[in-house]
């Protein structure tokens, strides 16, 4: 188990060095696909902690992404723009409108609590299913924080002085000219970083075990003395913080943020990530989240090579790319349910349930005879000779 320990944490320690080389080699085509997967990461580790762990099922975790995005766009940006086109904003230290729209995003599913504690499973899912079209509808309609159907630019992120943007001062690192997006590079890993051990330390302590016994049996939980709705709207409230979060990071990449990014597929694209990553595991939620997350980029970027597989907007005959990333990450799932029900996390601790290694197993115990029947029938023989 200590080997076991100490070589996990050699590849974690080498995996973290590895994610400071990118910047140096990559172009931004790259860079801010990662910086995708990195604002992925941290909604899903969110909703891993709230489906995988507290057993609750959320529909409705764009909704919550979109109000990090559009809330640290509105606390960081300054009200500019004339008439129709007139945009508020309160002008804070992009810092303090990250933290403040993590903040809003968890007071937003605070609010929920009262109906995220006391419905379960499916209905809870089709609770937070309006939230979704709630949510489209405001981003539409409140045209002086939003910018309505066509958005609004995101102010980079600065701290101390130091942007996070094309600031054109002229920074290199190694001798390689340093932006916005490599600058960001590392802006994502530190809020990875920290997403990815508050929710350890989460699953560790008291709340996460509590969560865990609700998500086993309620009434189990309700004889230890675990007051169940209030760890369910907990849990809630902190999944909402982690998407708000993600949201910020996510209108950092795309410099601008539009109301259809955080539709219903971006839900689903999340309960896929779930799936496909392993329900409640931190770090299989962070591989679906990369698997879901970079799929259709990699497609996009590679059209043009691909059989069947045609560019965004080519009049050629074939299946676009995000349809195509969408039918091969539907096949991972059913491919992941049949073969792989523990997800990609359980491939780091057990063998694959493959179908006909199940059979085998269950022939080869038929066949063979029981360890007490070899024992029975041994201290038979003895008594009888």
């Amino acid at each position: 188990m200590t080997r076991l320990r100490v070589s996990r944490g050699w590849v974690a320690a080498v995996a973290g060095l590895l994610l400071l080389v990118p910047p140096f080699y990559l172009d931004a085509f790259w860079l801010q696909t990662g910086l995708f997967a990195m604002a992925a990461v941290i909604a899903a580790i969110g909703l891993s902690l709230l489906a995988g762990t507290a057993g609750q099922l959320s529909l409705g975790h764009a909704f919550f992404l979109a109000i990090g995005a559009y809330g640290y766009t509105w606390f960081a940006d300054a009200p500019h723009g004339k008439g129709t086109n007139a945009l508020t904003g309160l002008s804070l230290p992009p810092l303090l409108a990250l933290v403040a729209a993590v903040l809003l995003a968890g007071a937003t599913g605070a609010l929920f609590s009262p109906v995220s504690g006391r419905l379960r499973s499916m209905y809870l899912g089709v609770a937070t299913l309006a939230l979704v079209f709630i949510g489209q509808h405001v981003l539409l309609n409140a045209t002086p924080v939003t910018g309505g159907f066509n958005g609004r630019s995101v102010p980079p992120m600065e701290i101390f002085g130091f942007s996070f943007s094309d600031a054109g001062d002229g920074l290199a690192v190694l001798g390689v000219p340093f932006g916005g997006l490599e600058r960001l590079w590392y802006f994502g890993l530190v809020l990875v970083v920290a997403a990815y051990l508050g929710a350890r330390n989460l699953l560790r302590g008291r709340p996460g075990r509590a969560m865990g016994a609700l998500r086993d049996s309620e009434v189990a939980a309700a004889v230890m003395g675990i007051p169940a709705t209030r760890f369910r709207a907990a849990a809630f409230t902190v999944s909402s913080m982690y998407a708000g979060a993600g949201g910020a990071l996510l209108a950092l990449a795309y410099q601008r943020i539009v109301p259809d990014t955080f539709g219903l597929a971006l839900s689903m694209d999340f309960l896929a990530m779930l799936v496909i990553g392993g329900l409640g595991s931190v770090a299989g939620a962070a591989a679906g989240a990369v698997f879901v997350t970079v799929l259709p980029q990699l497609l996009t970027h590679y059209a043009d090579q691909l059989p069947l597989v045609v560019a965004p907007g080519s009049p050629e005959p074939g299946l676009g790319s995000v349809d195509a990333a969408r039918y091969l990450y539907g096949a991972a799932l059913v491919l992941t349910l049949l073969f792989l029900p523990g997800g990609l996390a359980s491939l780091t601790h057990c063998r694959p349930t493959w179908p006909w290694a199940r059979r085998s197993r269950r022939t080869t115990a038929l066949l063979q005879p029981s360890a007490a029947a070899t024992v029975g029938g041994d201290t038979l023989k003895e008594h009888t000779s």
